[in-house]
């Protein structure tokens, strides 16, 4: 443990005017809260708050924020209360440790609709003082850094939360290294072997090949300096997860991926940026598509530099990152820039900004009464999505998400705007509203007074400011219509279940559903938002599943003539829950495929025998046959696991193949019947989550069209 003499040093590295004394206050208070607790792995417990302080000193963060660190989990597993160190250290501290541990006490990884609320509250908090979640940052990054000691089960818990939430949160704030970090800790539990092995491949090509960043350095530095730049050049390859996630989604091996390598080049000023950028493309070529220039069009959280990727003579490609020191700096830090001291003083870094006022731009979108799944949509859109940028007349610029339409722009805009829209000019030609806008692009909107939104304009919008605006003015508009619907409709479902739609059991069910009130609950019923189901299942948990009867399996599929056969295409395996294409042949009954089935394009020049199928609605058996393809770690137990999974998931397996089998791992075959899609996901996800799996796909094979499975 880092004694509390070492830990003041280490502020006092960037902080010669650090209050010392309350750092060595707040560390003897929490050392004393902490006496007799300790951590799974048998230390201490009280190594963990100084190692998260240790962590934020790498980032020249202010005294509050390291005494935070120290005491942020006082208030929550000790007799310490907000009182208490309030009166010894301030209230500002006391207030960043109570967010601290409101934030701990979110289950972020729970249901939807939960989690959708939870995800409210941490940007609710992060408004208030972004410090909060630096430290809960650095909290999680210590935690991913001794979860060996954990058992497997929280191991598995812990990486996914941090997977699909802390990591992508730190990437956004602008910390990557930290998302870079988290993601590799993460994938060292959820999937050792995928991991060790891209490592192993490493090791293997650095043998064949040498020192190639070593050689590389030299060669950027060397010209460079024939075009007298001083610069700092540094080069590294890629994390293993970053890696694995480019070769998931190129769908290639390790040997077919080129740009495993990044370089970064830190000159003195902008315009030498753009100089290197010159120097890099007149020795490599560079390649098409793949140039960004974040310094004249910063990201939202202060990011800039230049990035391009360039190929050599043997093809290999390598990503170049082009930036000056103080961009490095608000690169390297991101949020925390904003915070960060220098010499006893507050940074004054002109590139960083104030991330407090991105979330309370997200946050003044909603009011607290508004639809927990619009603002979970709203924030995964806002906090995921890519950006592009467009222009106004006056040469303005407007940051969208990449796929935006002028719907999103106007809204974006003003909501004003964005309702009365009635059309749109880019680049001076009229555009449907439904256009994609480009980077770059010039866009003028042309509204009309008595316009109002339409219910089409939620299937053009991809914006959560635009959809949620959309829908309020759409509720607003519809309510007295949709509520008078709404009761009718919960006034047939509850009868239909011997039931009735009473007052008090309507706002039961408003309750549970989490709407504000009765008529709130009708509304979205009257305007298809919920099912009469699902209200019905709200009160009677159990009604509606016991009198709801399984569809016959061999009338699952609507659309075909009377008398007229079908089976299940073997090539793709249709589920319930998936659109379905019909291929008639003759004496042989239909086909049924799905509608991205790559068999039918062997088809598209006999129309005449395409027919348009459905799924029949309601529940279906769990009969229908999908095989999935594994590869497994060679150890001892792991399929056994892998099969009480799907077991436990209410899946049958019906057979089970090797088809190759290798000292560290296996390839199999699974055949899984199921219900439907939704089955087919829970199954996956269960599995994919299982340490010792390295993948696990649905197996989709072209040439087995003409093989399709028995009728069912």
């Amino acid at each position: 443990m880092i004694a509390a003499e070492d830990l003041v040093a280490l502020v006092r590295n960037y902080n010669p005017k650090t209050n010392e004394k309350l750092i060595l206050a707040a560390y003897d208070y929490g050392r004393e809260m902490h006496e007799g607790q300790f951590r799974k792995s048998g230390e201490p417990y009280f190594t963990h708050p100084v190692a998260v302080a240790a962590i934020l000193t790498e980032q020249q963060l202010d005294d509050a924020t390291i005494i935070t660190a120290l005491l942020h989990d006082t208030i929550e597993d000790t007799r310490s209360t907000y009182t208490e160190v309030s009166e010894k250290f301030g209230r500002e501290i006391a207030d960043l440790v109570d967010g601290v541990t409101k934030l701990t006490n979110l289950q972020l990884s729970s249901t939807e609709t939960q989690q959708a609320e939870n995800f409210r509250k941490l940007f609710m908090a992060m408004s208030k003082d972004m410090r909060v979640i630096l430290v809960k940052l650095a909290d999680r990054l210590h935690n991913m850094r001794t979860i060996r000691a954990m058992k497997t089960e929280k191991q598995i818990k812990k990486a996914r939360e941090t997977m699909d939430i802390y990591a992508p949160l730190a990437g956004r704030m602008g910390m990557q290294w930290m998302r870079e970090e988290l993601e590799d800790l993460a994938f060292r539990v959820l999937n050792p072997e995928g991991r060790s092995s891209i490592i192993r491949r490493f090791i293997t090509l650095q043998k064949e090949t040498g020192d190639v960043i070593h050689r590389i350095t030299g060669d950027m530095r060397h010209e460079l300096g024939k075009v007298g730049i001083e610069a700092e050049v540094f080069g590294r390859a890629k994390k293993p997860y970053s890696i694995w996630r480019k070769m998931q989604e190129k769908q290639i091996g390790f040997s077919r991926l080129s740009d495993i390598y990044g370089f970064r080049i830190i000159t003195m000023n902008e315009a030498e940026c753009y100089a290197a950028l010159g120097a890099i493309h007149q020795r490599w070529r560079a390649v098409p598509g793949r140039f960004k220039d974040y310094i004249s069009q910063p990201k939202s959280n202060g990011y800039r530099s230049i990035h391009t990727t360039v190929s050599g003579r043997d093809g290999k490609r390598v990503e170049v990152q082009i930036r000056t020191r103080q961009m490095h700096e608000v690169a390297e830090t991101g949020v925390a820039a904003h915070w960060s001291y220098k010499d006893g003083q507050r940074a004054e870094n002109p590139f960083a900004v104030d991330p407090a006022k991105w979330i309370a731009s997200l946050t003044e979108q909603f009011d607290e009464d508004d639809d927990h799944d619009e603002f979970l949509e709203a924030v995964k859109l806002e906090m995921y999505s890519d950006k592009v940028f467009c222009f106004t007349p006056k040469g303005d610029v407007v940051k969208l998400p990449k796929g935006a339409t002028p719907l999103d722009y106007a809204y974006q805009i003003h909501t004003r705007i964005g309702s009365k829209c009635v059309g749109a000019k880019v680049d001076g030609i009229r555009v449907p509203l439904w256009t994609r806008l480009k980077n770059g692009q010039s866009v003028e909107i042309i509204i009309a007074e008595g316009q109002t939104p339409q219910a089409t304009w939620l299937d053009i919008a991809t914006t959560g400011k635009a959809k949620t605006a959309i829908r309020r003015s759409l509720r607003e508009a519809n309510k007295e219509r949709y509520v008078k619907l709404g009761a009718e409709l919960a006034r047939a479902a509850f009868e239909n279940n011997g039931k009735k739609a009473t007052d008090k059991v309507l706002e039961k069910a408003a309750a549970t559903l989490r709407f504000g009130d009765t008529d709130t609950l009708l509304a979205r019923l009257g305007s298809a938002e919920v099912t009469a189901r699902e209200v019905v299942e709200a009160v009677y948990p159990n009604l509606a599943i016991r009198n709801e009867a399984e569809i016959d399996a061999g009338r699952a599929v609507v659309g075909l003539e009377h008398g007229q056969g079908f089976a299940r295409a073997a090539c793709c395996q249709p589920l319930p829950g998936e659109r379905i294409i019909g291929l008639a042949r003759r004496g042989r009954g239909v086909a049924v495929h799905t509608i991205d089935c790559g068999a039918l394009a062997d088809f598209e020049d006999q129309p005449e025998r395409w027919l348009d199928l459905h799924w029949a609605e309601g529940t279906h058996p769990p009969v229908y046959t999908v095989t999935l393809e594994l590869t497994i770690g060679n150890d001892a137990g792991v399929l056994g696991r892998i099969c009480t999974l799907i077991g436990e998931r209410k899946a049958n397996i019906s057979d089970l193949k090797f088809v190759d089998r290798k000292p560290d791992f296996y390839r199999l075959l699974v055949d899984v019947d199921l219900r439907d899609a939704e089955h087919l996901h829970t199954v996956m996800s269960a599995v994919e989550a299982e340490s010792n799996v390295a993948s696990v796909e649905r197996r989709r094979d072209p040439a087995l069209a003409a093989a399709p499975a028995p009728t069912e």
